[in-house]
């Protein structure tokens, strides 16, 4: 067996950095190829790594809950033959409360044990964020008052040191009673970063329509006693967005590199709201699938994200999102781009309301807002009427949906 050092693969598309939950090996234990050798939580989710050879851990260079980049060794393995198997003089950090992150000159110089840089200053304990944002912005780290625990840098002291506004004094957080930090995860991290992208990158717009899903609900009552799985109305959604983006390809893109790029398959996200975080699991093909295997599929995804299940294909792969509040019994709302995509859907209740009849008389319908937010770089205010019309007439007249 060739000896190596295990490094912090890539688990995600986006991932820069990754938080060690757990390792499912212990120095000393010996593993097969294939055999579960790490928990690791990315910014997508917690994703299981499984060894690429047979060998043995030799030792845990990143405990548990400690974070490190991308590349970065985490441990020593060694062969079969016992025989130690850094190839690279490597030296452990240890791990503390007030700083998890493990920089890849720590790790690779013995000066930076315990916390102390090559040049032998103390390093900065600050949030991986709040690093990288310093880093951007020519901020130095030391001297910098951290609010976080233990006096950690949070993105916030660097926003407020590139203002020049002052550090929140003693007095302030007083008259406020007792205060909770409440630490982001990596992915609530990668979430926050990504949707401030959104809002200050992207020159979005929203266009609302009113559809009636009378015709739906009279369905999903009719098969209640003859499915097993009735779909459900987000299912219908899910389903009449692939279709409408078949026929309008522009909202079925990412823009990267300054222009759009249009994808041949139709993946619909579907946002599901965790305890801990947001994630968008992919329906691949719904535009090709029949409602029915829409409907098993999405109940699927929805507790495999509870369960935090994913894997980093199906949480990357969605080329357009839909977000659905209505069970929460949100009327309507505006939901944020999850970039590189160009278009979000967000359904809000099922409200009866009164509808004129094509007599003249009164009826009430069930009817749902329906809530498109486009990048307006990509599309523009017209192809965001026609995608929601082709859409709603899907909704209101259900018979292509579920043949």
């Amino acid at each position: 067996m060739t000896p190596n050092v295990l490094r912090m693969p890539r688990l995600s598309d986006s991932m820069s950095e990754a938080t060690i939950v757990a390792w499912l090996k212990q120095p000393g234990e010996a593993f097969k190829r294939g055999e579960p050798l790490v928990e690791v939580e990315t910014d997508k989710a917690t994703v299981v790594y499984e060894a690429e050879a047979d060998g043995m851990l030799a030792e845990i260079l990143v405990t548990a809950g400690g974070t490190a980049g991308l590349g970065e060794p985490i441990a020593r393995l060694s062969g079969e033959n016992g025989d130690d198997a850094l190839t690279e003089p490597v030296t452990a950090v240890p791990q503390d409360a007030g700083e998890t992150t493990v920089s890849r000159q720590q790790v690779a110089t013995p000066a930076g044990v315990g916390g102390q840089t090559g040049s032998g200053s103390p390093r900065a304990r600050a949030t991986p964020v709040a690093r990288r944002a310093a880093a951007e912005r020519g901020i130095e780290l030391h001297g910098l008052t951290g609010t976080g625990p233990g006096g950690r840098i949070r993105m916030l002291d660097v926003l407020r040191a590139e203002s020049g506004a002052p550090a929140p004094v003693a007095e302030t957080r007083e008259l406020k009673g007792a205060t909770t930090v409440v630490p982001l995860s990596t992915t609530g991290e990668t979430i926050a970063r990504r949707m401030a992208q959104s809002r200050t990158e992207i020159p979005s717009f929203e266009v609302v329509a009113h559809a009636d899903l009378s015709t739906i609900v009279q369905l999903r009552a009719d098969a209640a006693e003859l499915a097993e799985i009735v779909p459900s109305v987000n299912d219908f959604v899910v389903k009449a967005t692939a279709l409408a983006l078949r026929a309008h390809p522009a909202f079925n893109s990412s823009f990267v590199d300054g222009r759009p790029e249009q994808h041949s398959r139709v993946n619909v996200g579907i946002a599901v709201a965790t305890e801990e975080a947001l994630l968008v699991p992919a329906v691949l093909d719904a535009d090709l699938k029949r409602l029915a295997a829409i409907a098993g599929e999405t109940r699927e995804l929805a507790a495999r994200a509870h369960d935090r299940r994913l894997s980093p294909d199906e949480l990357t792969a969605s080329t357009f999102t839909v977000s659905n509040l209505g069970m929460f019994g949100v009327a309507s709302f505006t939901a944020v781009i999850n970039p590189p995509q160009v278009g979000i859907l967000a359904v809000g209740a099922l409200e009866r309301r009164p509808v004129e009849t094509g007599t003249g008389g009164v009826a009430f319908r069930d009817v749902a807002t329906l809530t498109l937010t486009s990048d307006h770089r990509a599309v523009y205010g017209a192809d965001a009427a026609r995608f929601l019309g082709s859409l709603r007439r899907l909704l209101e007249h259900p018979l292509a949906l579920v043949l």
